[in-house]
């Protein structure tokens, strides 16, 4: 992901934030390779920033390391992470929307 992946998602943040509800991220990792370095320093400040108003993570892709930043990324926010390979798609579905 790059810098500018980024500063699209920001907005689509705060709209959430603005109706008084949490962020719930499914986030599909097919063919993803990672993040060039501004984008991840990006991605870390606007993680740092709402790191609270996270509620749920579901990660879902088809490599190991894949699974290695999503458990990574717990000590880092409240939210509920959780991570999925790409056949249990529709279970990552499930339970983002779940209560």
């Amino acid at each position: 992901m790059r810098k500018e992946d980024i500063e699209k998602i920001h907005p689509l943040i705060h709209a959430i934030l603005d109706k008084g509800m949490k962020v719930r991220w499914y986030f599909e990792m097919v063919n993803f390779t990672g993040w060039d370095l501004p984008g991840l320093w990006e991605d870390l400040k606007m993680d740092t920033a709402h790191a609270t108003d996270y509620e749920k993570i579901a990660m879902v892709g088809d490599k190991k390391w894949q699974n290695w930043i999503t458990q990574f990324m717990k000590p880092f926010t409240n939210a509920d992470i959780k991570y999925f390979n790409i056949d249990q798609k529709e279970d990552a579905k499930n339970w983002i929307e779940s209560q």
